[in-house]
C-alpha cells in the first residue's frame, strides 16, 4: 500500500515562551503544499529473515540510523499494541530535509495513517492525533487534511480555513540544513503580538508588514542566502515572501506565475 506524505508551510509563528517541561509554546497557522514523498509498506515474506521490518530509501539522502526515521518509530509506535505483521518500508524522499517543510513529521503521520487504514485497526482521528504527538511536535497536524491554527508545542490542532485558491506557490531550498535544536537556540520567545489569525483574514497585501515568523531573523542572519532569496522573490513580485518553520526553505505566493531561476537550489512551485 502507497501513500503521498505532502509538505507544509508555516503562514506567521510566534514562539511566545520557554515551557517548564522543556519544550517551547509557539502559535502559528500551517498551510499544505502539494510537494509529496512516497512511502509504500508491504507485508514481509516468511522467513526472510527475523527482524520486525526493513527499511529502504531512495531520492534525498536520509542521514542517520534507520531506527531514528518516524515512519520507522511509527510502526513500533503501534507494533506491539495491535501484533502488526513484519514488514517491507520504502520512502522515496523529496521533501527537503531540515527545511521547515515538516517533511520528517508528515512522513510519521502518515506512517500511523497508512498502518491504521491497511491493517484495519480502527484507531480513530482523535487517538491518532496523540499517538502522532508522540513522534513530534509537528505531527499531529499531517493527520488533518486541512490548513490549522496550531498552538502548544505544536500538538494542538485547530482547524483554520486559509484559501489560497488560484495562487502560485513557489519553495526555495539552499541547501541548508537548519536543526531544530539549532534554530530554537537563537530565539528569544516573545508575547503579547497580534493574533496569527486575524491578520490572515486580512487581504494578503498586508500580510509582508504583519505576518511575521521569529526564526527568519535569526535564521537570516547566520545564513544571509535565505535573506537574499526572500529579497529575491519580492523583486520577482510575490505578494508575499517568509521563510517557512524553523529551517531554511523560502516561499513566496503570488498571482501570476512566476518564471524564476534560482541555479543550484531546490526550488518547487505550483498553482494552488
Amino acid at each position: 500500500m502507497i501513500s503521498f506524505p505532502h509538505c507544509k508551510i508555516n503562514l506567521g509563528l510566534h514562539i511566545t515562551e520557554k515551557r517548564s517541561d522543556g519544550f517551547h509554546a509557539l502559535e502559528g497557522v500551517f498551510f499544505n503544499v502539494p510537494l509529496h514523498d512516497v512511502l509504500e509498506i508491504t507485508e514481509r515474506v516468511a522467513g526472510e529473515n527475523s527482524n520486525d521490518l526493513s527499511f529502504e530509501s531512495s531520492g534525498i539522502a536520509i542521514p542517520g540510523d534507520p531506527s531514528d526515521n518516524l515512519v520507522v518509530k511509527a510502526y513500533q509506535l503501534l507494533k506491539d499494541r495491535f501484533s502488526l505483521p513484519h514488514l517491507n518500508i520504502f520512502l522515496h524522499k523529496v521533501i527537503p530535509l531540515g527545511a521547515g517543510l515538516g517533511g520528517g513529521s508528515s512522513d510519521g503521520a502518515f506512517m500511523l495513517k497508512l498502518l491504521n487504514r491497511k491493517f484495519g485497526l480502527n484507531i480513530q482521528h482523535e487517538e491518532l492525533i496523540g499517538l502522532a504527538a508522540k513522534l513530534g511536535s509537528d505531527c499531529p497536524f499531517f493527520i488533518g487534511d486541512e490548513s490549522a491554527y496550531i498552538t502548544g508545542r505544536g500538538e494542538v490542532v485547530e482547524p483554520f480555513p486559509v484559501n489560497l485558491k488560484g495562487f502560485f506557490i513557489v519553495l526555495i531550498n539552499p541547501g541548508i540544513h537548519v536543526g531544530t535544536a539549532e534554530a530554537f537556540r537563537m530565539i528569544k520567545p516573545q508575547n503579547g503580538r497580534g493574533d496569527i489569525r486575524e491578520i490572515l483574514q486580512k487581504d494578503i497585501s498586508f500580510w509582508k508588514d504583519e505576518l511575521i515568523n521569529d526564526f527568519e531573523e535569526p535564521v537570516g542572519n547566520k545564513y544571509p542566502e535565505v535573506r537574499k532569496i526572500k529579497e529575491q522573490l519580492y523583486e520577482a513580485g510575490a505578494l508575499y515572501s517568509s521563510m517557512t518553520g524553523s529551517g531554511s526553505t523560502v516561499f513566496g505566493i503570488f498571482n501570476v506565475e512566476p518564471d524564476l531561476e534560482f541555479p543550484g537550489y531546490f526550488l518547487y512551485q505550483t498553482k494552488l
